[in-house]
C-alpha cells in the first residue's frame, strides 16, 4: 500500500474507534505511525536522491549508479515491517508510557495491510526475525487495486461523515466533523 492510503486507512480506523469505544486518540499520531515503516526505509534515500538532484550532483532522481547505494535498506525494511518487532516495541512503550499508546497501532495496521499487498523482494517477513514465511500478496500499485483502494477509502469517510452528520444536529455537524479531526 502507498504511504497516503496507509495514513486514511489508520485515521478512518481511528476516527471510528473514537466514535464505538470512545478512545482518546490523535489522529496525527496515529497517522505518522501508520507511515512510519515506509519513512524510514525509503525517506533516507528518497532524500539523498533529492539533495542529489537539487545539488546538481545527479541529473534525475532515479539512480544512475554513480550515487550512494542503498542496499542497508532492505535490512531494515524487515525490522520495521515485523509483527514481532512491533509487539515488542508496543509492549516496551506501554511499559515506559505506563498505558497502552494506541497511536502505534497504526504501524500494526500498516504491516497487516502490506502482508496483502506486497509481493516479490517487499513481500513482507511478518514473523521476522523468527520466520522468514511470507505471503505473495497483490501488487498494490496494481492500477485496478489501486483505484478499488482509493474507492474504498472514499466510501469509508463517506459513511463516517454520514454518521458525524446523523449524530449531530445540523447546526453543529461542521463543528463535530473539525473536533473528530483535531
Amino acid at each position: 500500500m502507498d504511504v497516503f492510503a496507509h495514513a486514511l486507512w489508520s485515521t478512518a480506523g481511528g476516527i471510528a474507534a473514537r466514535r464505538k469505544w470512545h478512545w482518546r486518540i490523535h489522529l496525527g499520531w496515529l497517522a505518522a505511525w501508520s507511515v512510519f515503516p515506509d519513512l524510514v526505509v525509503f525517506g533516507i534515500p528518497a532524500a539523498v536522491r533529492i539533495g542529489r538532484f537539487l545539488s546538481g550532483t545527479s541529473k534525475t532522481l532515479l539512480p544512475d549508479g554513480s550515487g550512494p547505494r542503498f542496499d542497508w535498506a532492505f535490512g531494515i525494511y524487515n525490522v520495521t515491517h515485523s509483527a514481532v518487532v512491533w509487539a515488542v516495541c508496543f509492549g516496551a512503550v506501554w511499559l515506559a508510557a505506563r498505558r497502552p499508546v494506541v497511536e502505534m497501532l497504526g504501524w500494526a495496521l500498516h504491516i497487516a495491510i502490506d502482508i496483502f499487498t506486497h509481493t516479490g523482494i517487499f513481500a513482507i517477513q511478518f514473523l521476522w526475525p523468527l520466520s522468514s514465511v511470507h505471503f505473495e500478496g497483490i501488487r498494490w500499485e496494481t492500477p485496478w487495486f489501486l483505484a478499488l483502494t482509493y474507492a474504498a477509502l472514499a466510501a469509508v469517510f463517506l459513511v463516517l461523515w454520514v454518521g458525524a452528520r446523523k449524530a449531530a444536529p445540523a447546526s453543529r455537524c461542521a463543528e463535530n466533523w473539525i473536533k473528530t479531526y483535531r
